[in-house]
């Protein structure tokens, strides 16, 4: 795939007033999701809640693209069409989760480092081949008292921008993730400084490796308080800090950012949004990419009954997206 058609894929995931569903998750996350609302975590549940979420009436008027866990790719709806096919005759386009999740960084204890790359030129020749047209990773950065360490950013970002060469070279578009973790008791200022130095360190790691940005979709943290700070920033002390970290570190050639919710709650995570495009025009566009906060509702609503709610979960999927493509265009009303 040619520069312009990675391009022309990554401009349409952050097409106006569009984001990014993210129903990536692990077998083991999904347990813990089903264990929460009592329901046992079998290969046809996780299929028959994803069918659910996929196949939500009008969605793709507010969600340009859904990231995938390998298990998701494969599977097929209760009529035997795949999902992908299923997501691209409704214009949704299919994404994949590649890395294997972070692993102790040896030598420094506490800090992690995303694995995956064995394998993975294979891996996404195999994903393009099903479908996918962009993949996702991420790396995970915790602010502590001597962390994280320049060792821990560096060899995280060095990983980002060695998938993001190989997503390329298989004509797939990167989208890089490096979430720095909510939890700890930092103040704001502290997750500004922190995102800035993560940030810069990404973006010259995929530089040196030949990475294309104008077909590298950045999906970022929002700069927020540690949950455990005893001073919150306010929705409009969030969004002007985050405005402010990604304009001195993120390229204007980027096609677009799409945010994480990364533990905020549904409302939170649409306000902080919502400022942040209404204080725009901005270099790139300002989306979502939120998991927990477009499911949460429709899991609890599925849950009750597994065929007689179906209706009931899509309309809280569908209201969940239309609340974000409206904060994407700084439009949205409490």
């Amino acid at each position: 795939m040619s520069i312009d058609q990675l391009a022309e894929t990554a401009l349409a995931m952050v097409a106006p007033g569009k984001g990014i569903i993210a129903i990536d998750e692990s077998n083991a996350t999904c347990a813990k999701r089903f264990e929460s609302v009592g329901i046992p975590n079998t290969e046809e549940n996780r299929r028959a809640y994803r069918e659910m979420l996929l196949t939500t009436p009008n969605l793709s008027q507010y969600i340009s693209g859904a990231i995938l866990f390998d298990e998701t790719l494969r599977q097929k709806t209760k009529d035997g069409v795949p999902f992908a096919e299923v997501m691209r005759k409704n214009g949704i386009i299919p994404g994949i989760k590649v890395d294997k999740g972070p692993q102790p960084l040896a030598g420094f204890p506490g800090e992690v480092c995303t694995e995956g790359l064995d394998g993975l030129r294979e891996r996404l020749k195999e994903y393009a081949s099903l479908g996918a047209r962009f993949a996702k990773w991420r790396a995970v950065i915790t602010i502590g008292e001597d962390s994280p360490s320049g060792t821990c950013i560096e060899a995280n970002s060095h990983a980002l921008a060695r998938y993001a060469a190989l997503c390329q070279e298989a004509g797939i578009v990167p989208m890089v993730e490096p979430e720095i973790i909510m939890d700890g008791d930092h103040d704001i200022d502290t997750c500004m400084e922190v995102t800035e130095v993560v940030l810069r360190s990404l973006f010259g790691a995929l530089y040196d490796q030949n990475v294309m940005l104008e077909g590298t979709i950045l999906k970022a943290s929002m700069v927020i308080s540690g949950k455990s700070c005893p001073e919150q920033a306010s929705v409009e002390e969030v969004a002007e800090m985050t405005v402010r970290c990604l304009k001195s570190a993120v390229p204007a050639i980027l096609p677009g950012i799409v945010f994480l919710s990364g533990g905020q709650s549904d409302e939170d995570a649409t306000a902080h949004l919502n400022a942040m495009n209404q204080m725009g025009p901005h270099p790139w566009p300002l989306s979502f990419s939120y998991g927990r906060a477009m499911q949460a509702a429709a899991l609890k609503i599925w849950s009750k009954d597994l065929v007689g709610n179906v209706a009931a979960a899509q309309q809280t999927v569908f209201a969940r997206a239309k609340d974000n493509g409206l904060a994407a265009q700084g439009k949205w009303k409490k």
